[in-house]
């Protein structure tokens, strides 16, 4: 273990989950990240909001329309980062300094070389792709416009996703916040710029994201590089081949995992795409405010991710079982909240974001059940997370394998006979047996941890009575 003479200084610029209360560590660090994450929701619920109001229905359609496939590719990358910094918590939580910085960089020139593959891939395959979701005649230009530029643009994404991940592997969640409140207000300027004074149009507010998203990854980015800790040398690139698979063999599961999951959401997607614009539309908002309203819970999966990683590689597992009370805790808060206001307010949200009576309609479906069920997918978020933090993304994967199965089977067999309440159920479907497998596995891998390590515990424990006599 390498323990410099500044220790004290580089140890200040990080967090260390190892090392006091869960419950103090979790929320000190959950809160900047919650606030990081409701501030990216919001300004892309204005951002639908201006785009709605600014250029209409079918605008709002084309733009929406992108969500599924957009995740897609940038879900891949999350996942990636996601991976990544799993291994960059484990080997901090380790203190494990050289290993750390090697996996750095190896985070580095892997993300460079997905960014470009990616970028490449999205720009060549979005006509087939908005063509394979039997996207409307009405929004194909508008979609293809707004898509071009999205993809153009994903290498700023893929570049705030890797840095923020890396900083939030550290323990620090503050730089991101100030990243995204920066990033926002320009956001938010330029959307209202480009839409109502230079009237460009979907490629206005597409340009607002890109930009703001170089300015997140700028702040993030110039945090990293002020870290004592992990300051990179040239040998620090200079990896052998297994470390760049270690970094794939964790990121990878996980990548898939969003990407088996977007899939499942373009299936949705294109169901619901049969049925007009009104369905696309609704379905947009709706898709929205599921995205706001499981957000604390997504954000303190999160934190479970880095708290648990960390104390994963300290061998600290009853504090990862410590730190698993307190999320599953913020998770039920949060939908006993929430929840009740996607139940009790569905008109008045549908109302805010839609005009057409039908896609209000739609919308004051669908925003109920969703609602009444959001648990199910609160609590997957923190189970998830867990394995994940441990070092088990496979298993994960095949859940959001589980979850693209269970939606498209339900929107198949329902969506003929009951419509569009359909895509709620097939949203139910999917996080509740999602829920189910994750929370099975994480019992089982936590259970074994802490049974063999009783086991070395009482050996040593024979060990040292049989040196004392």
């Amino acid at each position: 273990m390498e323990i410099s003479v500044n220790e004290k200084k580089k140890k200040s610029q990080v967090a260390d989950f190892t090392k006091g209360n869960p419950t103090r560590l979790i929320l000190g660090f959950f809160w900047p990240l919650l606030l990081t994450s409701m501030l990216q929701q919001l300004y892309n619920f204005v951002d639908t909001l201006i785009v709605g109001n600014g250029l209409g229905d079918n605008a709002l359609a084309a733009v929406g329309n992108m969500g599924s496939l957009f995740f897609l590719i940038v879900g891949f990358s999350l996942g990636l980062s996601n991976g990544f910094g799993v291994m960059i918590a484990q080997s901090f939580g380790a203190k494990e300094y050289d290993r750390l910085r090697r996996n750095i960089a190896g985070t580095i020139k892997l993300a460079v070389a997905i960014a470009v593959l990616l970028t490449v891939m999205g720009l060549l395959l979005l006509p087939a792709a908005l063509r394979m979701l039997r996207t409307d005649e009405l929004i194909m230009a508008d979609s293809l416009t707004y898509g071009r530029f999205i993809f153009a643009g994903l290498a700023s994404a893929i570049a705030y996703n890797v840095s923020s991940c890396m900083l939030r592997s550290l323990g620090d969640s503050k730089t991101p916040l100030a990243a995204i409140l920066v990033s926002s207000v320009v956001n938010l300027g330029l959307d209202s710029f480009f839409i109502f004074v230079l009237h460009t149009g979907v490629e206005g507010a597409a340009i607002a994201t890109v930009i703001s998203q170089v300015i997140s990854s700028l702040i993030c980015i110039r945090k990293l590089r002020r870290i004592e800790l992990i300051r990179l040398s040239r040998e620090d690139f200079h990896n052998e081949r297994s470390l760049y698979l270690g970094l794939l063999k964790n990121g990878l599961p996980m990548a898939f995992m969003n990407s088996i999951t977007a899939i499942g959401c373009m299936v949705v997607q294109f169901f619901v795409n049969g049925y007009g614009v009104a369905h696309t539309s609704a379905y947009s908002v709706c898709g929205k405010y599921n995205n706001l309203f499981m957000n604390p819970a997504f954000t303190v999966g999160n934190a479970m991710s880095a708290y648990t990683s960390q104390n994963y590689g300290a061998k600290e597992y009853q504090r990862i079982r410590e730190g698993l009370r307190v999320c599953l805790r913020v998770a039920l808060a949060a939908y006993i909240l929430l929840g009740s206001v996607m139940v009790f307010f569905s008109h008045q949200l549908a109302t805010l974001m839609l005009e057409g009576e039908e896609a209000i309609q739609l919308a004051e479906m669908y925003l109920p059940l969703t609602g009444a069920g959001l648990i199910f997918v609160d609590v997957l978020f923190v189970y998830r997370s867990a394995v994940q933090g441990m070092g088990f993304p496979v298993l994960p994967m095949f859940s959001g394998l589980l979850e693209m199965v269970l939606r498209i089977v339900t929107i198949a067999l329902f969506m003929g006979s009951i419509g569009f309440r359909a895509t709620a159920y097939a949203e139910l479907a999917a996080w509740s047996g999602a829920m189910l497998m994750n929370l099975i596995v994480y019992y089982r891998i936590i259970a074994a941890k802490t049974s063999l390590r009783g086991v070395a515990a009482k050996r040593r424990r024979v060990a040292l009575n049989g040196i004392g006599r």
